[in-house]
């Protein structure tokens, strides 16, 4: 009866969605939709950290809060930001690939005025996990 117990115990922690490993089972969408959310929903910048590889972490802690992130690194200021992936330059065969690049559609406002625009970013995958390693210069907006 005992083993029983610790092997349903086992099962039933060893699935818990908190996991560590939870973590790492992101996928590029997610990363994408996490990062931008973190910075422009949640204005934290410690949260959108677990999204990017380290050079990039240190470019975001140098500018300590999600306003000058949104200002110098995202060159797009705006509030109340609803945003969706917009295109990810990925396949089928997303297990042999280790870069992407995915847009990042957003809509909200720009100085009070309704904006939209979309932002690129690449990720990596380092290990089973995808990081952020670069957001690519703008195109220009979609308004």
């Amino acid at each position: 009866m005992r083993i029983i117990t610790l092997l349903c115990l086992t099962f039933l922690f060893g699935c818990s969605p908190d996991s560590p490993n939870s973590e790492s089972k992101r996928t590029p969408e997610e990363v994408s939709l996490g990062f931008f959310n973190a910075i422009y929903v949640d204005r934290d910048v410690n949260k959108a950290l677990q999204f990017v590889d380290d050079p990039m972490k240190k470019v975001l802690a140098h500018y300590h809060i999600a306003a000058s992130v949104q200002r110098h690194v995202l060159n797009l200021s705006m509030t109340q930001v609803q945003m969706e992936i917009e295109e990810i330059d990925i396949d089928f065969f997303r297990k042999f690939t280790d870069d992407v690049t995915v847009i990042v559609k957003m809509q909200g406002l720009k100085g009070g005025e309704p904006w939209i625009d979309d932002r690129t970013i690449r990720l990596h995958k380092k290990g089973a996990k995808w990081e952020i390693i670069e957001i690519l210069p703008e195109k220009g907006n979609l308004h």
